[in-house]
């Protein structure tokens, strides 16, 4: 497999290449289930091709709370099988797909009852770690363990003495979701899937009452394509009702959206060496390391407004704020709050008026020839949810078709990984780096570090770290314009780097750097560059002012003040 690289040469090229034959496969939408489905589908030999109307993973899947997890939750619903297959998935994905970018993370869970707390709690984690282990891919985490009072607040010395009797400590595992999202898109890319972001679906091609392809129109250009495919997979998360809208299907079953927002915060505002889950009236609680960071939240709220931009209210912020106070014996405030960002939950209607309760389980429905829909889930649960709708794509086509084989597709990046990070003292010193830089690009790119390396060799300017982002050196924002499909600045802020919610200035600072950088690759003149800039900080502007704002209507009008860029 050759390393895909997805410049704007790559990216014309393969519009071209869908729009001169037909496909067996075209996948619409790449979040991580479209992603996933297309690598699914080049993997078993079908010609493949995956277009997104704006960025990879720029809605759900780069939003979520970043956690490759079983799920307690569903265990305590008596979810047995949907918790059995996640804690699989997740084993694949720290073991052998993606170890690179897929790390364990130790939480903690409060007790706050003496005796059957403990009894029924521990059960519950006990269970999950069996489960885990019968798997066949749960052995590389540590087991869970109980702790006294004591022993609890001297791992996380930031809790309030009087909030807990004791603690459970158990591992899950986290992952950088827009990255990983985009690692499966090259991955696809690399087994030959002919890929393209910024490709908007405007029309279904039918003939008679088959689906046989999509319009397309390159919202870069300006140019219309018809792409034609034997199967079309809608896996456009929570716009699966628009585009059926397209075709004049409501469908088989309707997508509900469900808001969940996150805070950012620094390491130093709360200590702890490990991970909080806190139980609340609705759900649950996480504070989750994050590099140099924390991230708190999630809320669970019905979301009937602006699906591209859901927008976080005052409300909101204070929801996590008090919760996550309750149990600080140094409260946060508002001053502390990094970055904010708001995600939504593509979940299956129709069994409960709570979104919290609604299914995130997932379908596949066949609702016309040529078209395969696929639905709901979670992110850990990609992999499956993206074998169900090539399977179900395989029986519309009239050929033979082997079997899914992503169980054993190690993604970009993993190959190699481990011997690289025995071996990262020695990168540092052939480099210059410090061996922390040299981690955190191992950590991000895996054994595609060397090519973040041989940028640096061709120009030492590239080794610099950026001024006012100085996690991330300047070869990683021209390298996710020439190797990583980003169009534009918000694409790089956003997604291939975290600075949108990593600093206080949410990445207005580093903003004309990065587009200067970006500029050669992408054949920007000043005039574009300008335009990205004056973009982005109105961006954050609109979102600074929706965070201010009461409640959903009028945060996300406020959100809407600020409408997507588009090329001049």
């Amino acid at each position: 497999m050759r390393t895909a690289t997805l410049g704007p040469a790559e990216r014309t090229e393969a519009l071209a290449a869908m729009a001169e034959r037909e496909l067996d496969v075209l996948v619409v939408g790449a979040g991580v289930v479209g992603a996933g489905t297309a690598l699914d589908a080049v993997t078993r030999g079908l010609s493949t091709g995956l277009v997104e109307a704006r960025d990879w993973a720029s809605g759900t899947s780069s939003r979520s709370s970043k956690l490759i997890h079983g799920g307690l939750r569903y265990l305590e619903m008596l979810d047995f099988a949907l918790v059995r297959e996640a804690l699989k998935e997740r084993g694949l994905l720290l073991e052998r797909l993606a170890p690179h970018l897929v790390k364990p993370v130790p939480f903690l869970y409060p007790l706050q009852h003496k005796g059957w707390e403990r009894l029924y709690a521990g059960a519950g984690v006990a269970l999950y770690d069996a489960m885990s282990v019968s798997s066949g891919h749960g052995r590389g985490l540590p087991v869970h363990r109980h702790l006294s009072r004591r022993r609890a607040l001297r791992v996380a010395p930031a809790l309030k003495r009087d909030a807990l009797v004791g603690a459970l400590q158990y591992y899950d595992a986290q992952v950088d979701d827009a990255r990983h999202t985009a690692t499966l898109v090259r991955t696809a890319a690399g087994y030959g899937a002919h890929v393209a972001n910024r490709a908007r679906v405007t029309a279904f091609l039918r003939e008679g009452e088959r689906v046989v392809g999509v319009r397309v129109e390159d919202v870069e250009a300006g140019d219309s394509y018809e792409i034609r495919a034997k199967q079309v997979v809608n896996s456009s998360g929570v716009w699966t009702d628009d585009t059926q809208a397209l075709i004049g299907e409501r469908g088989q079953f309707h997508v509900r959206a469900s808001k969940g927002i996150h805070l950012v915060v620094p390491k130093d505002r709360i200590h702890s060496s490990t991970g909080l889950i806190l139980r609340t009236e609705k759900s649950v609680l996480f504070v989750i390391p994050w590099g140099r960071h924390w991230i708190v939240g999630t809320t669970d709220t019905d979301w009937d407004l602006d699906k591209a931009h859901p927008a976080a209210s005052s409300a909101d912020i204070d929801y996590l704020l008090e919760h996550v106070n309750s149990v600080l014996a140094t409260p946060l405030t508002r001053d502390d709050v990094q970055g904010v960002y708001a995600g939504l939950r593509p979940l299956l209607a129709g069994e409960s008026d709570a979104t919290s309760k609604l299914s995130r389980e997932h379908t596949v429905a066949h609702p016309l020839p040529g078209l395969v829909v696929v639905a709901g889930g979670k992110y850990t649960t990609y992999r499956v949810m993206a074998k169900d709708a090539v399977d179900e794509a395989v029986h519309g086509l009239d050929q033979r078709v082997a079997e899914c084989v992503t169980e054993d597709i190690p993604l970009l990046g993993a190959e190699g990984y481990r011997a690289l990070w025995n071996a990262r003292a020695r990168i540092a010193a052939r480099t210059g780096l410090h061996v922390a830089r040299v981690e955190h690009l191992l950590n991000r790119y895996g054994s595609m570090t060397e090519e973040i390396l041989e940028l640096i060799v061709a120009d030492p300017v590239m080794g610099e770290p950026l001024p006012s982002a100085d996690d991330y050196l300047k070869a990683e924002i021209v390298y996710a314009a020439s190797h990583e499909g980003a169009r534009h600045l918000d694409d790089v802020l956003t997604r291939r780097t975290r600075i949108s919610i990593e600093t206080f200035d949410r990445g207005t600072r580093s903003a004309r750097l990065c587009a200067e950088l970006m500029a050669p690759v992408l054949g920007w003149d000043k005039g574009q560059i300008d335009r990205e800039v004056a973009h982005y900080e109105k961006r954050v502007e609109a979102e600074r002012e929706s965070q201010r704002q009461p409640d959903d209507l009028t945060a996300d009008a406020a959100r809407l003040g600020a409408p997507d860029i588009v090329p001049i």
